[in-house]
């Protein structure tokens, strides 16, 4: 079932794509917008549909019995309506007659049909604002829905257009209802689909790529552990992209235990996110979704103005994004910011940043996570460049000397080459304990594990399921594995240098070979011989090169 309801969905992604192409709209700016939207107005009518026939009332029986639903709604008087709403769940989508699929798909022969269809999704953006409506740092609200038609430049296109988006959602044959009772790992499928082409580039300046499944079930796993006992935990990411790490971290957790907050400066990834969790089964965490620049101004505070803590905290930074406007004033917060904030580079090239935003963001997740007195504490995980976990000098070393003489980092796994479809930079994983009980901190070199396939015209590494077991059960186990995993204590680290790279602490093997006597000596005298030859012909090219030297003479013509 889920194979082909997945197939379906992957047909009318490309289709409405196609569409979008179609008038000229194929890779511009606006498309994902429609694609996004199109695609959740459709999963709005099915999961309203869904639910509607499960209420245990006169309404949701007439639904049930119905042929098809959607035309015996139409049917409804308003009052029939309201009490349907009042039996739904609360985070099922409200629809009304006139916003079903069928009913506009119905009315596609009317005049201004466009406007009819841009009407219809605003009005429905309106009807649920108050569950799928999200916000930015400064309160403004960021409904689901918003006009479409009006990216299509002529006019007289915009009623075929709107024609065409809607003849491939009311097509029979893509029904999500009989997925709203499986498990959500399939969402994730689709999402990656749905999004691949508007990541491929890096997501220019605010890096909106998202980070590798692999990656993201890693994190996860290792800093949710094997604690079974996890309830009301709140989950954050300060730069959440379009949330592959914090739904990695949600499923692990349970959806129904935690609750998802982020922030992200771009409002395309933010969009992405609200989808994610609507597609997760997360629908009441959309309203703590902000849209805004985190280091600048944190979104999730205290009633006191202080900065949120959190149980688990998950983050893959931009690792280097020029500021200059905002630097000083992030500089200002030095109690966030303990370790300094990057310098302004003098000369500022939009295609190569040079500040290294990404310890920053380090300072703020170790800033935000749990470390109340008397409760759980926080544990948290972030992706930077390798080169930092050997860094001697700066806000880098600064940091470095700081979760190791306090003991709040507690491990570190160094991923493959290539892992990024965007980025050759080689990538680390730091994971931070508030609770500070450890003895030891587990390195992992995973830099030789994956397998390299062509993706595009690229070279990507993929973790293995095996692989990805290994590093998870090696790093829980705590224990040195040969050339892959090292456990040194704090002190040994300060030794070397606050270094925590697992290669340093890896144990020098010399491979010895037993020989005889006569083995010895046979060796010995080749060796003499071989050393005799080179010597005499070393002097004989000296005599030649000093007799070539006597032989010049000047030429004064």
């Amino acid at each position: 079932m889920q194979n082909n309801i997945e197939q379906a969905t992957k047909q009318l992604i490309d289709a409405l794509k196609q569409t979008c192409g179609s008038y000229g709209l194929g890779n511009d700016g606006n498309e994902y917008k429609i694609i996004i939207q199109m695609f959740l107005y459709k999963y709005f009518n099915d999961k309203f549909g869904y639910e509607a026939k499960r209420v245990n009332s006169t309404e949701g029986k007439r639904l049930a019995q119905a042929e098809k639903w959607d035309a015996e709604y139409d049917k409804f008087t308003d009052d029939e309506v309201l009490d349907l709403f009042d039996m739904l769940p609360p985070t099922t989508p409200r629809m009304k007659p006139y916003h079903t699929i069928a009913h506009l798909y119905n009315a596609q022969q009317e005049s201004d049909f466009s406007s009819l269809l841009d009407s219809t999704m605003i009005d429905i953006a309106k009807e649920n604002a108050d569950i799928f409506s999200m916000a930015t740092v400064n309160k403004t609200k960021l409904t689901i829905f918003e006009e479409i038609t009006v990216f299509i430049p002529d006019s007289t296109q915009r009623d075929d257009f709107a024609r065409s988006l809607m003849r491939y959602i009311a097509d029979p044959d893509t029904n999500f209802e009989p997925i709203f009772s499986e498990k959500y790992d399939f969402f994730s499928t689709m999402f990656e689909y749905l999004i691949k082409d508007y990541n491929k580039d890096g997501g220019g300046k605010y890096a909106e790529y998202y980070t590798p499944r692999s990656i993201a079930l890693i994190m996860a796993q290792l800093l949710v552990g094997d604690e079974e006992d996890l309830r009301h935990i709140e989950c954050y990411d300060p730069s959440a992209g379009s949330g592959t790490l914090l739904m990695a971290l949600a499923h692990t957790v349970g959806e129904e235990r935690c609750t998802i907050y982020s922030q992200d400066i771009s409002q395309k990834s933010s969009k992405m996110l609200r989808l994610n969790l609507i597609l997760n089964n997360l629908v009441s965490s959309i309203q703590n979704i902000l849209q805004g620049d985190t280091l600048l101004k944190p979104g999730h505070t205290n009633p006191d103005g202080t900065n949120k803590q959190f149980d688990f905290i998950v983050s893959n930074p931009p690792f280097k994004l020029d500021f200059p406007t905002t630097r000083d004033t992030i500089a200002s917060d030095s109690k966030r910011f303990w370790a300094g904030v990057p310098a302004v580079p003098q000369k500022i090239d939009p295609d190569k940043p040079k500040m290294k935003i990404f310890t920053c963001f380090i300072q703020h997740m170790i800033n935000s996570l749990r470390n109340e007195s008397g409760k759980r504490k926080g544990r948290g995980a972030i992706v930077v460049p390798t080169g930092f976990i050997t860094a001697k000098s700066g806000i880098e070393k600064k940091i470095l000397e700081k979760v190791i003489k306090e003991r709040i980092i507690y491990g570190v796994v160094s991923m493959p080459s290539n892992v990024f479809a965007t980025t050759g930079t080689n990538v680390s994983v730091l994971f931070f304990d508030m609770a500070k009980s450890h003895d030891k901190v587990v390195l992992i070199d995973a830099s030789h594990l994956g397998e390299t396939l062509k993706d595009g015209n690229t070279q990507r590494t993929f973790l293995q399921p095996d692989e990805i077991d290994k590093i998870v059960n090696s790093f829980k186990a705590g224990e040195p594995i040969e050339d892959f995993c090292a456990t040194p204590t704090y002190d040994e680290i300060k030794d070397k240098g606050y270094s925590l790279s697992a290669g340093q602490y890896f144990d020098i093997k010399i491979d010895y070979v037993d020989i005889t006597e006569e083995e010895f000596n046979q060796r010995m005298s080749d060796y003499k011989q071989t050393l005799t030859a080179q010597f005499a012909e070393s002097r004989r090219l000296e005599k030649d090169i000093m007799e070539q030297l006597n032989s010049l003479q000047f030429n004064a013509q």
